[in-house]
């Protein structure tokens, strides 16, 4: 796609150019190529517009102007042919001058001649198809371009004149990047990868192409929404003003595991407003268009926030959802923008044209108040006692929402001072988190949490060798179950010998021995904390041991149990323990306690008692069981020796989807990424997706669709 002023062009019947007049509503067609087009550019200059479209077989530029005083003449328009048999073209971009053309085919870069058929240079280098070039404007033989290689950066400086790599550097990400933009006013460079990441490098000479700025799309979408949603909120609250509302101002992308980046383009941002006094940014401040699979963002570049969006979702008018291509015009015409985008899924072109004034101002207009406005205190007009915000489904649930208004009060001196708390109430609450930790202990926890837990290398391969084997007892038997600790230190291990061995991760000293089952140990699961390990055995008992000592912490025997207890495990960081026990699984909340009484020592001092019971529909046995203790989730997933998946949502406490035949056969593992709690990512979106493992081979589900 291409898109130049009023002017859009598109391919027509796979092999043929339509250059479409948005002004006129007159297309053109142009017809050269016998193979399907893959790629267009416009030219830079108006007079005259030129246009480039490529192929498998050749690369055509054609003059507009001439080509359409050719049909109002009766012939048939023809283009020049700058470039046979190059391969598959994935992008095509003309020089400042439009002398050049640089067309990226396959791993290669040729730089053509624009008036007739000549090879200026040919530029190699990428280990991957390189999927966008930009010429620098104010530097004379200098093309930049990216890549799908995973093993650098695929961001390269290239002398044309010579052929020659000026520099190149390493890649951040292993996904591939897509789409690129040279910032002339600025002297920058912005990248754009397939998983919703902006890069910004500089290109001063003495910066030494340095990263200026990493921006996240998918946290920017989610920080504006919750801006949005908060402001409209207290706006409900007062009396005097109110804030105006917008629905689609919710980042539906922001809900996906993948946001591509399929342009980056600049933004006439402030043409749009010269004739008003806005209060949105500064004169001097740069803006670019983000084109994604899902929607058009508005970047502001003097603090990288997002300053508007919209989503293809949003307009019911719109038959396209999921855009697999799109293309914007650089300057707006009548405050209006052009936007050319492909469907996906299916032969479908549309054009929409953006208000880009309207679009701005209405979801700016949250931020402004109404009618009379307050003055500024230095006391918070109102406090939020509880704000809570829920992942589930497909946006923000307000669970427990409260406001209260605060008056301006005079600043004085108390002559009491609160006491220490001895006299206070004891605290009975036995489960509630801890959720006011302080800075400090945050960012020590954070600190700890990456000195232990490196991550694995994106630029090495998958494990195929082992590092050590060690044998675990003196004659040969079966390890029914293994579980790392969260920081990956300890490992757990579940003999059919009846025991459960701790070992260090790098497998060198046993750590501890537990014994005391009467069966085979057929789980083991960590506390997230790292002091408690439980585990579940044939003879239908369930033991948590503390790993500072070889004696159980808790017992539940066989009385407490019908058939062998399975998948033992803790859930809701530590708050409860989950296991299943044929066709159910059962939620058990505990205390635990290791003090011993001198009279009663064998009697032991910790609680368990059962919360509810979870049937399985129409099944046997529940086959396997998945859940996360790293951070506080509802959602607990299980499979049935019927092939069936069932969804359980323990916050409303009852099942919420139910997938039937699942798999050819009866599904032995189901899990889903359990993710870390300090994590860069949202905790809520780490389990939109889980993984099914059967006899028939691995499924990756949606959860948000169940397919």
């Amino acid at each position: 796609l291409a898109c130049s002023h009023h002017l859009c062009a598109f391919p027509v019947n796979h092999n043929e150019l339509c250059v479409w007049n948005t002004a006129t509503a007159q297309p053109l067609y142009l017809s050269g190529h016998h193979y399907s087009i893959s790629a267009l550019s416009f030219g830079n200059k108006i007079h005259p517009l030129l246009v480039c479209s490529a192929s498998h077989e050749r690369v055509i530029v054609w003059n507009l102007d001439e080509c359409t005083q050719k049909v109002q003449e009766g012939f048939t328009p023809r283009g020049i042919v700058i470039g046979t048999l190059l391969g598959m073209v994935l992008h095509i971009r003309f020089s400042p001058d439009d002398q050049q053309v640089a067309v990226c085919a396959g791993n290669q870069i040729y730089v053509l001649s624009a008036k007739n058929e000549a090879m200026l240079a040919e530029l190699d280098g990428h280990l991957a198809p390189v999927t966008a070039a930009e010429f620098c404007a104010w530097e004379k033989s200098m093309l930049i371009s990216v890549s799908e290689d995973r093993t650098f950066k695929a961001r390269k400086v290239w002398d044309y004149s010579t052929s020659q790599l000026i520099y190149q550097s390493g890649i951040i990400t292993a996904f591939p990047l897509l789409s690129l933009l040279i910032d002339e006013e600025n002297k920058q460079i912005i990248t754009g990868c397939a998983e919703g990441q902006l890069w910004i490098f500089s290109l001063i000479s003495d910066h030494n192409y340095r990263c200026i700025a990493h921006i996240d799309l998918k946290k920017e979408q989610e920080k504006f929404c919750n801006k949005l949603v908060l402001l409209t909120f207290l706006g409900e609250g007062q009396n005097n003003s109110k804030l105006c509302k917008k629905d689609n101002t919710r980042p539906e992308g922001s809900v996906e595991t993948s946001l591509p980046i399929l342009l980056i383009e600049h933004c006439d941002f402030f043409v749009c407003f010269h004739n008003e006094e806005n209060t949105y940014s500064s004169l001097n401040t740069s803006y670019f268009w983000i084109g994604t699979s899902t929607g058009l963002l508005i970047i502001n570049l003097a603090n990288f926030e997002l300053e508007a969006f919209l989503s293809y979702r949003d307009y019911s008018d719109l038959s396209i959802r999921i855009a697999r291509s799109c293309a914007l015009t650089r300057k707006a015409a009548n405050q209006k923008v052009l936007c050319l985008i492909t469907s996906m899924f299916e032969d479908m072109i549309a054009v929409l044209e953006v208000n880009l004034a309207a679009l701005v101002r209405t979801q700016h207009s949250d931020f402004l108040p109404c009618g009379n406005e307050k003055s500024l205190s230095v006391i918070a007009r109102y406090r939020i006692i509880k704000y809570f915000f829920s992942m589930l489904d497909y946006g923000f649930v307000y669970l427990a929402v409260k406001c209260s208004t605060v008056k301006d009060k005079p600043l004085v001196f108390h002559n009491k001072i609160k006491s220490s708390g001895y006299a206070a109430a004891p605290r009975m609450t036995m489960f509630s988190p801890n959720t006011n930790l302080k800075k400090k202990e945050v960012s020590k926890w954070k600190t700890s949490c990456k000195c232990k837990n490196k991550e694995y290398p994106l630029e090495s391969y998958p494990p195929i060798k082992y590092e050590k084997e060690i044998s675990v007892t003196c004659k040969p038997t079966p390890i029914f179950c293994i579980q790392y600790s969260g920081d990956g230190e300890l490992l757990a291990c579940g003999l059919a010998d009846k025991t459960v061995l701790i070992f260090n991760s790098n497998l060198t000293d046993v750590h501890n021995v537990f014994s005391g089952h009467d069966g085979a140990v057929d789980s083991v699961g960590w506390s997230h904390d790292k002091k408690w390990l439980v585990s579940a055995s044939e003879d239908r008992t369930l033991r948590v041991w503390s790993v500072c000592s070889k004696e159980p912490a808790l017992i539940l025997g066989k009385e407490n149990f019908h058939k062998t207890v399975r998948f033992a495990q803790f859930y809701f960081i530590d708050t409860f323990i989950l296991l299943c026990c044929g066709a159910e699984f059962r939620l058990l909340s505990f205390h635990l306690d290791t003090t011993k009484d001198d009279l009663k020592r064998y009697r032991q001092r910790s609680v368990c008692k059962l919360v509810q019971k979870f049937p399985m529909t129409s099944t046997m046995e529940i086959t396997s069981l998945s859940a996360v203790n790293e951070f506080y989730s509802y959602i607990v997933l299980t499979a049935g020796s019927n092939r069936a998946l069932e969804v359980f949502d323990l916050n409303a406490g009852c099942s919420a989807a139910v997938i039937q035949e699942a798999h050819v056969r009866s599904v032995h593992q189901i899990c889903q990424n359990k993710g870390s709690s300090f994590s860069t990512q949202q905790p809520e979106a780490y389990n939109l997706f889980m993984t099914t493992a059967a006899g028939d081979g691995i499924k990756l589900w949606d959860l948000r669709t169940l397919r």
